[in-house]
């Protein structure tokens, strides 16, 4: 995209037009590769309640050869989308225009064809150089098919997913691109880690739950990531199939669960969908590419997310519950497994980088792209509510037709988790939204609502670029109480996305057996993880364009040994 932001600088182009390509001194000359893992969901709680319980031996051992955080900050929003772009640019949505997975862009034009979770498709509503508005949907919905775990693409390998299962016709459309599709790398204004490695020829790898997630890239201006060497991307909201492999917990994943649903619907399963990301971090280690089926040098950076801690938080399977069983954070069993298998998973990663004699130069990075909230059980409050309850009405609902597009409340549905972003039709109308909603509070479950000033001492004006506003930014954002969750899923009790402490103060650990120990108690963000990568590796954390647009600074603390 070329659209003109104002005071942003939008990176839409090659990574050479954005990027200093200036090599500094390592901090350590040993480090040669970044292990990246981030643990959906998973606080800072959860590290230090785990660890001393004795049930996380291996995430103890890796917070204790190098630097642990105490508070550290998700992004906010903290979806995955945001979250995941936070960690691999160092910016918020202010430089990356990364707001949610299913956001808006008053700009765009909609698909030329209907996604698979519902974002109408509109064909001959693109017109080069006028501006449309839509939602934007960057999650499996984009699919070729989104029920089969690659995505549709008719891999040799049923086990087999990459970018290439999006199937361009279901993506938003640039009126000033020529109506070309906008895929998600581009949609990214900044460039990533992945973009500053790749320039200087260094090998990247990434593992995630959907194909466009392949966003880690950064731009490149054509229809494929090329900045991310290795690509793996089994989706997690597929049909749930046999598979031949063991978990490190030991799961049959020949048997799976039979509950049905996708890999989110089971405390099983998803250990079982989680450990096939496990295996290509495991074949990267060993100078293969995902599948194992071909040799290659192993990444300067690689890495995955973990879906099975995240999934355990929040999932009531056929009425069992995981989640916490009080404030303090105590797991519930269920919860307990997720953990114990991403701290098993976390082992075999170590074990075999010390056998390939890897570890002394690689650092270990473990952070989270979100949290999760509540932890105390008893907080969970649902809005509309678990049928045939009705707790009240969600921000969407309160504004309705009247102020919302159709595509926010008819399509694919509002952006609504524990928060509620709202893009009106009219940005004009925002005064009279926001009394809407002061006046049905209560029934809301509203604690705070951003806009005007308010929302802009965080983000960008939101409106059109020719009036000097951030197409992207919502109009109103509202953050409910602790503990409500706009939803009425009875599989589900709690969510993210949200400014709440439960939602935004995940882990963050840094660790190489040459780093000092220490635990640092200094406050952080998950942003900071994007310029200390380049760093380690000896590159210059200036390099990426949200660093020097936002001011980020490296996690601070990391010493090496004498």
């Amino acid at each position: 995209m070329s659209y003109n932001l104002g005071r942003i600088r939008i990176c839409a182009m090659a990574i050479a037009l954005c990027a200093l390509t200036a090599v500094r001194p390592s901090a350590d000359s040993t480090i040669r590769h970044v292990l990246l893992i981030s643990i959906d969901g998973m606080h800072a709680l959860d590290y230090t309640n785990c660890v001393a319980a004795g049930t996380c031996p291996n995430l103890a051992l890796v917070g204790q050869v190098g630097v642990s955080y105490k508070h550290t900050s998700a992004s906010k929003p903290s979806d995955s989308f945001p979250g995941l772009m936070a960690i691999v640019t160092g910016g918020t949505p202010t430089s990356t225009g990364a707001y949610y997975d299913v956001a808006y862009d008053r700009v765009l034009a909609p698909p030329a064809e209907t996604t698979g979770n519902g974002l109408t498709g509109a064909p001959g509503l693109c017109h080069e150089g006028v501006v449309n508005g839509t939602r934007t949907e960057y999650e499996e919905g984009v699919d070729i098919d989104q029920s089969q775990l690659g995505g549709g693409f008719p891999y040799t390998n049923p086990i087999d997913g990459d970018f290439r299962s999006i199937k361009p016709s279901r993506l938003p459309r640039d009126p000033f691109a020529h109506c070309a599709p906008v895929y998600p790398w581009n949609f990214l204004r900044t460039n990533t880690v992945y973009g500053v490695l790749h320039a200087h020829h260094l090998r990247t790898a990434w593992s995630d739950k959907h194909a466009v997630y392949a966003a880690v890239s950064g731009p490149t201006g054509t229809p494929t990531p090329d900045n991310v060497d290795d690509y793996y991307s089994p989706d997690v909201n597929s049909d749930v199939i046999p598979l031949p492999i063991h978990t490190a917990a030991q799961d049959n994943c020949m048997t799976p669960d039979p509950n049905g649903g996708d890999w989110t619907g089971s405390f099983r399963n998803i250990r079982c969908y989680d450990q096939l990301k496990v295996n290509a971090v495991l074949h990267w280690i060993d100078g293969k590419t995902h599948l194992g089926d071909h040799d290659a040098p192993v990444p300067s950076i690689f890495g995955m997310n973990f879906q099975a801690v995240s999934v355990g938080q929040k999932l009531i399977e056929n009425g069992v519950k995981g989640g916490y069983t009080d404030a303090a954070g105590t797991p519930s069993a269920n919860l307990l497994a997720e953990i114990t298998f991403v701290d098993a998973a976390i082992g075999q990663m170590v074990a075999e980088l010390k056998r390939q004699r890897l570890y002394d130069s690689t650092a270990i990075i473990v952070t989270a792209k979100h949290g999760q909230s509540p932890i105390d059980p008893s907080r969970f409050f649902p809005i509309p509510g678990h049928a045939p309850l009705n707790n009240g009405t969600p921000p969407s609902g309160l504004l309705g037709p009247a102020f919302l597009p159709d595509s926010e409340i008819n399509q694919i549905g509002p952006t609504e988790d524990d928060i509620s972003l709202l893009w009106l039709t009219d940005s004009g109308q925002t005064n009279a939204a926001v009394d809407i909603l002061q006046s049905n509070a209560e029934a809301a479950g509203i604690d705070q609502i951003l806009a005007g000033r308010s929302l802009e001492r965080m983000f960008n004006q939101p409106g059109l670029p020719a009036a000097g506003g951030d197409p992207r930014t919502p109009d109103i954002i509202v953050q409910p109480e602790e503990g409500v969750v706009y939803t009425g899923s009875l599989k589900k009790q709690a969510e993210h996305g949200g400014f709440a402490p439960n939602d935004v103060e995940v882990v963050v650990l840094v660790s190489n057996p040459n780093i000092k120990a220490r635990t640092l108690g200094t406050p952080v963000e998950t942003r900071q993880v994007a310029p200390t990568i380049l760093s380690l590796l000896g590159l210059d954390p200036n390099s990426l364009d949200a660093v020097r647009l936002e001011g980020t600074k490296e996690l601070p603390g990391i010493q090496f040994k004498p």
